[in-house]
């Protein structure tokens, strides 16, 4: 009998651990929508999560070190007249949030370093230009103040938030409703998945369609989809049988896919959250009660099953941490944030080492919140790769920075030169 060699890997053993009782937000209303969006939104600062609210549409947002009870009367950020059905962290930005709904609009928020005393309901900019209700956005990795939105009207929007325009209108692309969209890992290209089964690889600025696919997964429940590290798709989706099932696939030969697997017969849609760092990806279904990750490689069967985090409670969301809001000296190298019906969970991913020091393999240079272009050197053809910082020294959020906006202009999010007003800890309620 011939052994099975086990494949090596330095993420063999990551395990994942819920934090203490005391760790945990409790007492959070979240949103009951049966939208297929995670709910929750988090960076090195804040906590978002979409909450249950009369008359409108409102999430809440927490400083990360503000565990445990959060108080009923918490001030939200609400302006929406309609339900949020998404929100998005600025990548450049750590205090700018997006918010999606079903009231058509998207707006963009400053979120305060202290805790506000009354509800946020003053967006910086209210972006317009959907006819239908918007489940979808995201922003662009490597330039400043570029968010995508897609709405049920079957149209995606490239906003430029320093000037609250709509610069580019995908509207003849998509013949049903947009699932999901991703951009790569410069921002050049975008894929999509919709209800006509077809998975789009997408040159927003040209306008045009780059490769198609017919029916990646041949099932009818929604599929995802994300670019890696390396220009490939991996997706996720549903058998005709109804299992759903992970894809791996090159754009540039939609033919045969790189690799496909069946995983099991639960009905939830499969999120996929990406770490291009490692190159390793996550599955969080709705519903579910567990976390799967695998490891994206160049060698067969290419996606290889690491482990799965299983707990007793389903998720009814997700948020992911970039990376540089980990802890390097625990070697954690992913952190979720579980919504439960009335909390939320941090979980902790860690690779087991017995040395203290940094672990350079585990933690390549990573994108940080420098970005690499302003908004109108995108949109005239320039790409760029996100500007990577090293995490060896940890990493220190930035000071709030004023998002300004201003029509027909570039976004100036330089902070002021002049003396700065500083805080005492009693008008920060940080101490």
């Amino acid at each position: 009998m011939s052994r099975r060699v086990v494949r090596q890997s330095k993420f063999r053993h990551i395990f994942g651990q819920p934090v203490k009782a005391d760790q945990m937000y409790e007492d959070i209303r979240v949103s009951k929508l049966t939208w297929d969006s995670s709910f929750c939104a988090v960076n090195p600062k804040f906590l978002a999560i979409i909450v249950e609210s009369s008359g409108g549409g409102a999430f809440i947002v927490l400083p990360l070190a503000k565990t445990g009870r959060v108080d009923k009367n918490h001030p939200t950020v609400s302006g929406h007249t309609a339900p949020v059905l998404d929100i998005d962290w600025c990548p450049h930005n750590d205090n700018v949030i997006a918010s999606a709904s079903d009231d058509t609009t998207i707006m963009v928020w400053q979120i305060p370093d202290y805790t506000p005393v009354r509800s946020i309901t003053e967006p910086i900019v209210t972006l317009e230009g959907h006819s239908k209700r918007v489940g979808i956005i995201t922003w662009h990795p490597s330039a400043r103040n570029v968010l995508l939105s897609a709405g049920s009207d079957n149209m995606i929007i490239i906003w430029n938030v320093g000037t609250g325009e709509a610069l580019i209108t995908l509207d003849e692309m998509h013949s049903d409703l947009i699932y999901n969209v991703c951009w790569n890992y410069n921002g050049s290209l975008i894929t999509t998945t919709c209800k006509d089964k077809k998975l789009r690889v997408i040159d927003p600025r040209k306008q045009e369609i780059v490769a198609e696919k017919l029916a990646p997964h041949e099932g009818m429940r929604p599929m995802r989809a994300i670019f890696t590290r390396d220009g490939n798709i991996f997706t996720t989706g549903f058998t005709r049988m109804s299992q759903r099932e992970l894809g791996l696939w090159d754009p540039s030969n939609f033919e045969e896919p790189i690799a496909l697997q069946e995983m099991d017969t639960s009905n939830g849609v499969l999120l996929p959250f990406y770490d291009p760092d490692s190159s390793i990806v996550y599955l969080c279904g709705k519903g579910d009660s567990s976390i799967r990750y695998f490891e994206i490689t160049g060698e067969a069967p290419y996606v290889h099953y690491l482990s799965t985090y299983s707990s007793k409670e389903p998720q009814r969301g997700m948020g992911f941490m970039p990376k540089r809001g980990l802890d390097v000296s625990k070697c954690e190298i992913a952190r979720f944030y579980k919504l439960h019906e009335r909390k939320c969970e941090p979980i902790v991913m860690t690779v087991p080492r017995k040395s203290d020091l940094f672990q350079d393999d585990l933690y390549p240079d990573t994108p940080g919140p420098e970005p690499a272009l302003e908004a109108d050197e995108w949109f005239s053809g320039q790409t760029a790769d996100p500007i990577l910082v090293s995490l060896r020294d940890g990493y220190v959020p930035v000071k709030n920075r004023e998002l300004k906006v201003t029509k027909k202009n570039i976004l100036d999010n330089k902070p002021p030169t002049g003396p700065r007003r500083s805080y005492s800890s009693c008008d920060t309620g940080f101490s």
